[in-house]
């Protein structure tokens, strides 16, 4: 998912968002800080560092302890004085979010002189972390971003997104990928994978014991996937009609024909299933029933609660973004993805910049390899006109959910007219699509749903195989008026939400048939070995 950012961290706050904190409320946080401020000054040694940013033991010394805890008395009293300002819930929105990144980029343990364990580390290494991490930054700013994991470790198609098969479509938007059966027999209809085309199609395919591909190919299941083309320049015109019509409508239509069946299960993950909800009102508008079934992992069909990201979209900014490179007086552009990327890690600052920014630049040290972390920085950039139209439709008015006001593909769309069954996952901690936004699509749709509540946040909580029996979900097989009415009726299982998945999936499969030798058919044939090439294509640093 994303929103549209500005080119800085920080949203901008208009004049007329100009507010004051009530004087009495004012008066009352003031009380509150000199009370805990003289505490600590008086009793130094009863000081708790909680904060994992601290918990080293170069913290416990007591001048380094002193300035962790009034940094931390000052965070905290900063945000109290933001939540008190007396202005509009969006505005409200804006002043703690440009609150918080201030109150984190000002850390003490994100400078050299008031970091105990940076100076432990230059005197340990007689100064060779400090030119470790002179180096470590000059890499990074020609990537121009901060490096979150060790990228020379990995490589596509040899130790991640390994699951065999075979590209057996491309087009200038995208490239289909049938995977290899790993079962004698299959179900009949296909399964297509549709996952956002902002970052790699792998993160459903990342390394063989974490792969939702490989999971749901040994489930039985003939596998095809959609792989997004990085777009460049060139595409700068591509719309969100193009997304929807020249791309999951005609996968489908490609999937239907290599399987030889009237109907095929869906799958979209995040804008993907944005996109694929979109492509399946248009077909239920044409009165096409090709859909069996409708996957929706961490989506948002309605727009009106979009959680941290809504504090960046208005009137002011949707329309720079169209003057500049959506279209508006023939300015087309793109939106890069590495830009986007470095927005997305400053929605979660302490744990996706300034840990790595303290590691490798004041500490010296290399991070380690991680797959989605690897990634998580493999960005694609975004064709301006397709992102400013997702923006204004999608962020900024909330166009989907409103019947037949958007015409996508000859059709106006109405998503209250798919009417076939519906699988909807959200993930409980999910930052980028808030679990009860996703709950919505619950009642948008109209056909029979399955609403599952998993743990963990927006990527982590969907890559949850089961033989790691991490974490927990929430099922309820009843759908509930509000998200809240439904998680009081809900039960907590222990373990994968993948199996309750598969077993949900089965009804949707139809029969039993033997699993093919070869790829493709007569009029689709194989044209390279999976993971195909769009999915090797980087995104350069914006100039």
């Amino acid at each position: 998912m994303f929103a549209g950012m500005n080119s800085g961290v920080a949203p901008s706050l208009a004049p007329h968002h100009m507010a004051m904190i009530p004087p009495e409320r004012l008066a009352e946080i003031q009380k509150e800080y000199f009370t805990e401020l003289a505490h600590l000054a008086t009793n130094p040694e009863a000081i708790e560092l909680k904060d994992r940013r601290f918990a080293g033991k170069a913290w416990h010394s007591s001048w380094s302890k002193i300035i962790a805890a009034t940094y931390l008395l000052n965070s905290k009293h900063l945000m109290e004085l933001a939540k008190a300002v007396d202005t509009d819930e969006k505005a409200r929105q804006k002043i703690l979010f440009t609150t918080e990144q201030m109150i984190d980029a000002l850390s003490p343990s994100n400078f050299i002189a008031t970091n105990p364990e940076v100076l432990e580390n230059i005197i340990s290494t007689q100064g060779q972390s400090i030119q470790n991490g002179i180096v470590n930054l000059l890499g990074d700013m020609k990537k121009g971003k901060v490096s979150q994991t060790d990228e020379t470790a990995f490589e596509v198609g040899k130790n991640i997104a390994t699951t065999e098969g075979q590209v057996v479509f491309r087009c200038e938007l995208f490239e289909i990928i049938q995977y290899t059966p790993l079962t004698e027999t299959v179900f009949e209809r296909p399964y297509l994978m549709v996952p956002p085309c902002i970052n790699k199609y792998y993160i459903l395919d990342l390394q063989p014991d974490n792969s939702v591909v490989r999971h749901m190919v040994s489930q039985g299941h003939t596998v095809f996937l959609v792989s997004w083309k990085n777009p460049d320049a060139s595409m700068a015109q591509v719309s969100w009609e193009d997304y929807v019509g020249k791309g999951v409508i005609r996968a489908i239509d490609v999937v239907k024909d290599i399987g030889g069946t009237k109907q095929i299960n869906i799958l979209g993950f995040c804008v993907g299933g944005t996109l694929t909800a979109s492509a399946v009102a248009v077909l239920a508008a044409r009165k096409d029933s090709s859909i069996a079934s409708l996957t929706l992992f961490t989506t948002l069909l309605d727009f009106t609660n979009t959680g941290i990201l809504d504090v960046f979209i208005d009137e002011t900014m949707v329309k720079m973004r169209e003057s500049t490179i959506g279209g508006e007086g023939g300015n087309f552009g793109m939106m890069s993805g590495i830009d986007l990327g470095n927005t997305f890690s400053f929605l979660r600052p302490n744990d996706l910049v300034w840990n790595y920014v303290v590691e490798g630049y004041l500490k010296g040290n290399s991070p380690p390899p991680f797959d989605l972390l690897y990634w998580n920085g493999d960005s694609t950039n975004l064709p301006g006109a397709m992102y400013c139209w997702y923006l204004r439709h999608t962020y900024l008015q909330n166009d989907l959910v409103k019947p037949n006001t958007v015409t996508l593909c000859g059709e106006k769309i109405d998503l209250g007219k798919i009417h076939c069954p519906a699988y909807i996952y959200a993930s409980h901690e999910d930052h980028i699509v808030p679990w009860k936004s996703a709950y919505e699509s619950t009642h948008i749709l109209k056909g029979k749903n399955r609403f599952v509540l998993g743990a963990s946040g927006h990527i982590a909580g969907v890559i949850n195989p089961p033989a790691k029996n991490k974490r927990y979900y929430y099922e309820n097989n009843q759908i509930a008026k509000t998200a809240d009415e439904w998680l009081a009726g809900a039960k907590e299982i222990k373990g994968s939400w993948w199996p309750n998945y598969t077993k949900w999936l089965e009804q949707f499969g139809g029969e039993q048939i033997p699993a093919k030798k070869t790829f493709g058919n007569a009029k689709y044939k194989k044209l390279e070995a999976a993971p195909g090439k769009y999915v090797k294509e980087k995104s350069a640093p914006a100039a």
